[in-house]
């Protein structure tokens, strides 16, 4: 908790906070005088100096005034304090996710991020505005009867110690609620990334029971909080409500020994205007507001000290040969496996075509080979050990997958091909891109200097810069998911002899049967089942393989690219 306390006081930057100091100065005036404005009011309208009572009123409503125009130039410098902390806990979330690869990073940008920047603004509002009433209600309760002080302070501050001893389960069930939420969104990420292989399996049933459980498990958190709430709202009655009671029970005895009926009632305004305002809202930001605070901005600050020292614990590779035994993947225990006892060995310096139906689970052995999603059954070594325990660095330096939707981003051209090589030279961007064939369109962007638009880049020029940056990346296994679909069959092919003359191994999920024809060796996927060999040998004895190869027309293939934006 410290931690998280201290990154907010950082945030409090000099300036701004001064600013917002001196402006709330001004709100104490009227806190203060209200009690003792009604009281010396009311004490006038009863020995019947009117004027004198309206004056008291309008100086109550002058302060008022005043104490508005303070608290109207608080909330305009809100903003400086709130929004620069904001934006670097997105710069956080978004380094730490690009180092891990962290599917609930999406949660922590779009809902927990808000969270933080919200109750950091509404804590440092409410505890301003606590410390302004609590001096003001004081010092004019002290001015006004010392009496009615001791009567009214002592339940306020039990009411407000309970609210505290609440803090430690209030946290345990907030960290519920946010473990539960990051659980969604990771279960509801897994479905939807297999939903092509989940509808092609008939597991539609199980993938909705695999998403409800979390979603129960989220509601089941969110009651627990609920009841929190509800003890809160008890704690509330006591330092809220019970000293306004016993200051009305003990209204006669304190009149009795002198209290004026002004007096008694501008008591009464204090705990009513004053202390129950301000004990409602600090409890609601300690019970609630803050502990969200604490918790949420302590998981994302952990991003970084995750990133850092990742729970992945391999950090050496031997090669980068593939192994396959007895491979097997499905989503869910009672789906029906997608991959099924799959032997397969891809040594290094390999050229391996994987081709199949749509939805037949090509893409789910790249992950799997990349290390993005973890067995269910069977072992997938990488250079003899498993991808899924590979440090991110280890596993960036020898494997690069590039899927069909292909990323770039705002940034010069330079930028987007130099990713994964950061000290690439001109001559070797510029060599790389002539080899994959990009050179028209990086001129047409305007050269390597120029600032990429993604949105201004059709399909096949994504792809064709993700193909230049894959090319130059150090890692000697390349995995192209069908990430030259968009592109003709000329540019493919260009792109692919590039990749197979690079060096390394190169693994290509087919999107063209031309794709299997140039390499040196083809799986086909059918169903569970698997057949590996050469293109002579697997038009012998697949079935499939020869539907596939049967199928394709070179001429309606090239009409076909023509209609889906050519690269250049």
């Amino acid at each position: 908790m410290k931690r998280e306390l201290g990154y907010g006081a950082r945030s409090l930057r000099k300036r701004a906070t001064v600013k917002l100091v001196a402006w709330s100065v001004p709100e104490i005036l009227p806190t203060a005088i209200y009690g003792v404005a009604v009281a010396r009011a009311t004490d006038s309208f009863l020995a019947g100096h009117v004027w004198q009572g309206i004056a008291w009123l309008g100086g109550l409503v002058a302060a008022a005034g005043l104490g508005a125009a303070g608290a109207r130039q608080v909330y305009t410098r809100l903003g400086d304090l709130v929004e620069p902390l904001r934006d670097d806990l997105v710069r956080r979330v978004v380094a730490g996710a690009l180092r891990t690869g962290d599917d609930s990073a999406v949660a922590r940008l779009n809902r927990q991020v808000e969270i933080v920047r919200d109750t950091y603004a509404g804590l440092v509002m409410v505890m301003r505005s606590f410390a302004v009433t609590l001096f003001g209600v004081l010092a004019g309760l002290l001015s006004l009867a010392p009496m009615i002080a001791a009567f009214v302070v002592p339940p306020f501050l039990i009411g407000f110690a309970l609210s505290l001893g609440m803090l430690g389960m209030a946290a345990d069930r907030v960290r519920a609620s946010l473990q539960a939420d990051e659980d969604l969104a990771a279960s509801a990420g897994m479905v939807f990334g297999g939903v092509r292989d989940i509808t092609a399996t008939g597991t539609e049933e199980y993938a909705e029971f695999l998403v409800g459980e979390p979603i129960e498990a989220h509601a089941s958190a969110e009651r627990a909080l609920a009841k929190v709430a509800a003890l809160r709202t008890l704690c509330f009655a006591v330092g809220g409500w019970l000293p306004l009671l016993i200051l009305l029970a003990a209204g006669p005895w304190l009149i009795g020994r002198g209290v004026s009926t002004g007096t008694l009632l501008g008591g009464l305004t204090y705990v009513l205007i004053g202390l129950q305002p301000a004990l409602g809202q600090v409890m609601a930001a300690l019970g609630d507001s803050g502990l969200r605070y604490v918790i949420t901005l302590g998981r994302i600050l952990d991003v970084g000290r995750t990133a850092d020292n990742p729970v992945r614990p391999i950090d050496v590779v031997q090669g980068y040969q593939v192994q396959a035994q007895r491979l097997t993947f499905a989503y869910g225990p009672a789906a029906e496996p997608v991959l099924d006892r799959l032997d397969l060995t891809i040594p290094e310096g390999d050229h391996l075509a994987v081709v199949g139906p749509s939805g037949i689970g090509k893409s789910t052995l790249a992950a799997l080979i990349c290390g993005m999603l973890t067995p269910t059954g069977g072992r997938l070594l990488l250079g003899g050990v498993p991808p899924t325990e590979v440090t991110t660095e280890r596993l960036a330096e020898t494997r690069v997958l590039i899927p069909q939707e292909a990323y770039v981003f705002s940034g010069t051209v330079e930028e987007n091909l130099s990713y994964l090589l950061p000290d690439a030279t001109t001559d070797e961007l510029r060599a790389a891109i002539d080899t994959i064939g990009a050179t028209a369109l990086v001129q047409r962007i305007g050269g390597l200097g120029a600032v990429v638009k993604p949105a201004d880049l059709s399909a096949g020029e994504r792809q064709l810069l993700a193909l230049v940056r894959a090319y130059l990346s150090p890692a000697p296994l390349v995995v192209l998911d069908e990430a030259t679909c968009f592109l003709d069959p000329e540019a493919e092919r260009q792109a692919e002899v590039a990749f197979a003359q690079r060096g390394g191994t190169l693994v290509v999920i087919a999107h063209r049967i031309s794709s299997a024809l140039r390499a040196r060796r083809i799986l086909v996927l059918d169903g569970n089942q698997a057949a590996l060999g050469t293109h002579q040998g697997l038009m012998r004895s697949s079935s499939l393989y020869r539907d596939l190869h049967g199928n394709w027309d070179p001429i309606v293939s090239q009409l076909q690219a023509s209609q889906i934006q050519p690269a250049s």
